[in-house]
């Protein structure tokens, strides 16, 4: 009995010393960036920011969340910020939508008419990407989509008009199964993709799939998986699937990925993923945040560089960094602010 007894002891011992591990829980988290808070945007919950460079404008999601899953209906929109100017000045774009709209990641592209917008939608019916077109700074609801793979959705990338790919951030969306993916780090996540018809899996095998980019120029597609710290490369075949390519360590929960127009990927992200959870859930005050900036060149040549660390309470729980010239526009699960940032 007593080496039965020090077994499981050991076993919970390396349980729980897995979890902290992993988890960033030992990281000492020190406020250092080369930037300073040029401007805060009262902007409640910018979860994700995309640029567009060449017509010098953000779109931003936000919505107001209290916790993190919520425990009530949340409200939210799509804001525009003209960058063209310095007086980066914000435009709500979805005071027309009488249906719940709590936007989570977003997909931007530009068209021969205008722009098309995907956004992820959390509501309590269930989830859906709504689709919108952005023409001559309006913004025009075009329809809801909906599907069973549609499970746990976090963000969206369009390739074209008609094709575009997903992340279920969650293989359980509830229960002890969801407990133990979180907790344990399991990978049984995925990415799906719509071939203009129907909706398949291309990607699975990851912990948390969250943050999702296309690099046209170099065909590749990019994953965030924050309960291993990684960037996740595939190179996308003609056909929608997806070949792994390889891993990019990170050192932290990276979230959103955004490309500057180097192609560089820019991603915020989370230090400590227990804390972050504990800030979530309303627990802790503040939860640190990161940006990192990574150069990917070819397989195993890349390089990451830290930009900017906080501990929190300057911003917290950064979760996207959307570079535009010297700024970085850079969003939060659910602060009441996002910040602008200038080296």
């Amino acid at each position: 009995m007593k080496k039965i007894a020090i077994v499981i002891f050991l076993i919970v011992i390396g349980f729980v010393a897995n979890i902290l591990i992993t988890t960033g829980f030992f990281r000492t988290v020190e406020n250092k960036s080369e930037y300073k808070v040029l401007k805060t945007i009262p902007i409640a919950g910018a979860e994700d920011i995309t640029v567009s460079a060449s017509d010098s404008f953000a779109l931003i999601s936000s919505t107001k969340r209290k916790t993190l899953p919520p425990e009530e209906e949340e409200f939210g929109g799509l804001y525009l910020m003209d960058l063209k100017t310095g007086d980066l000045k914000v435009k709500y774009m979805t005071p027309f939508l009488s249906k719940s709209f709590a936007p989570h990641g977003i997909s931007l592209l530009k068209t021969n008419d205008g722009y098309k917008v995907m956004a992820i939608n959390h509501t309590p019916e269930g989830n859906t990407i709504e689709v919108f077109i952005l023409k001559n700074d309006s913004l025009i609801f075009e329809r809801s989509l909906v599907d069973a793979s549609i499970k746990s959705p976090n963000d969206i990338v369009m390739i074209d008009e008609n094709h575009f790919y997903f992340t279920n951030d969650h293989g359980y969306p509830k229960g002890i199964g969801k407990i133990l993916e979180e907790y344990l780090g399991l990978s049984v996540s995925n990415v799906v993709y719509f071939d203009g018809m129907s909706y398949r899996e291309v990607a699975n095998g990851i912990a948390y799939a969250n943050g999702i980019n296309f690099d046209a120029k170099r065909n590749l597609i990019f994953v965030a998986s924050p309960r291993k710290f990684l960037i996740k490369v595939y190179s996308k075949k003609q056909d929608g699937s997806l070949e792994f390519i390889e891993d990019i360590p990170c050192g932290m929960g990276v979230d959103n990925i955004e490309f500057d127009t180097d192609g560089n990927l820019w991603v915020g992200g989370h230090p400590n993923l227990l804390r972050f959870s504990a800030y979530a859930k309303g627990r802790k005050e503040t939860s640190p945040s990161e940006i990192i900036k990574i150069n990917y060149k070819s397989k195993n040549n890349y390089t990451v560089e830290n930009i900017y660390t906080n501990d929190g309470n300057t911003m917290s729980a950064s979760t996207v960094a959307a570079s535009f010239g010297d700024i970085i526009l850079a969003g939060n699960v659910k602060d009441s602010k996002f910040l602008i940032l200038k080296k």
